[in-house]
């Protein structure tokens, strides 16, 4: 399975989501995700300690489509500036794949409510 990649812009303070639409590298199809979980996390670099989670849902499990989603609360917390993200599935048999990557912007706002 091929890893998309996939660059983002992450706005403090405000919610943010992120759906990704998969295909199947061997039929051109929709990748059938019934029996995966997911895991994403952002990071400033690959061995930081600091991670940042998102929550993982699959939205359509037939037609692979995947959302990535992190609230206001944790969107605050976060420092402005560059970091790296991924998304991993695994399968009901335990295997696991990257599926996205990608680096992400974390844009400092100046409203606060």
């Amino acid at each position: 399975m091929a890893v998309y990649v996939v660059n983002l812009v992450i706005d403090q303070g405000t919610d943010f989501t992120q759906t990704f639409n998969l295909e199947s590298d061997a039929s051109d199809s929709a990748l059938d995700l019934t029996g995966y979980t997911g895991a994403a996390q952002l990071r400033k670099h690959a061995s930081s300690k600091t991670k940042y989670d998102f929550t993982v849902t699959f939205t359509d499990t037939s037609a692979g489509i995947v959302k990535i989603t992190m609230t206001d609360a944790v969107t605050a917390g976060i420092k402005a500036g560059r970091y790296i993200y991924d998304v991993l599935i695994t399968d009901s048999g335990g295997l696991k794949t990257r599926i996205v990557e990608g680096s992400a912007l974390v844009r400092e706002g100046a409203t606060r409510i």
